[in-house]
């Protein structure tokens, strides 16, 4: 069997593996920023009994494997109690790990802030929120958009170690593909640029989202 026949064969497995993974990016995603904004918020407080768990969350997220959280909550739960479908698991693997690193991106960015708006908005008489919502974060966000479109994409291909917890995906339907064919490298290789596409897409949502985002910043 040449590699055009075998491709052609595994195509519609590999595709419905690949949709499977659009899915839970996006899901995770929404879940990630869903996490990511409150978190960055509280980070900035000047409250250390709301910073502290943030923080925690944080390190805890950015200190330890992808691989291992998914371990945790999908193998190490139910001893405790807690059980989740291996969709559940993943998505919420996922949207926890990337919460933490959007956070991040989101802290750095409404930090970078001139305090003076902080002030400018206080003496208007805004309050905290206020300023927070209609000064600073509409900043923030222009700043932050491409380090978090970089955690997001990055999300195409941390969906890979799903398939550890028997979560269909691309890479375990390729797996799957490669049980019944032995012909492992023409397979991976098309698996790779099925996630290449799918980043390359995302990408141009990226750019997309800086357009928009800075079409007012320009014409001011």
């Amino acid at each position: 069997m040449d590699w055009l026949e075998l491709l052609h064969e595994a195509a519609p497995v590999m595709l419905k593996g690949a949709g499977y993974t659009l899915v839970f990016a996006v899901a995770a995603m929404v879940g990630g920023l869903v996490l990511g904004f409150p978190t960055a918020v509280m980070r900035i407080l000047p409250w250390k009994v709301l910073r502290w768990p943030a923080n925690v969350y944080v390190s805890m997220m950015r200190g330890t494997p992808l691989l291992v959280q998914m371990f945790v909550i999908y193998y190490g739960l139910p001893s405790v109690g807690i059980e989740f479908t291996p969709v559940t698991a993943g998505i919420l693997a996922l949207s926890l790990n990337a919460g933490a690193y959007l956070s991040e991106s989101l802290r750095g960015a409404i930090l970078s802030i001139h305090k003076g708006q902080w002030s400018a908005s206080f003496s208007l008489g805004m309050g905290y929120g206020q300023t927070l919502r209609y000064v600073v974060m509409p900043q923030a966000l222009r700043i932050a958009v491409p380090s978090m479109s970089n955690t997001l994409i990055s999300l195409i291909k941390d969906t890979s170690l799903v398939s550890v917890i028997t979560m269909t995906e691309l890479m375990l339907s390729t797996k799957e593909v490669i049980a019944t064919t032995f012909q492992p490298l023409p397979l991976y290789l098309a698996a790779a640029v099925i996630y290449w596409i799918l980043s390359l897409a995302f990408e141009q949502l990226q750019r997309f989202a800086e357009q928009r985002l800075n079409r007012a910043h320009r014409q001011s």
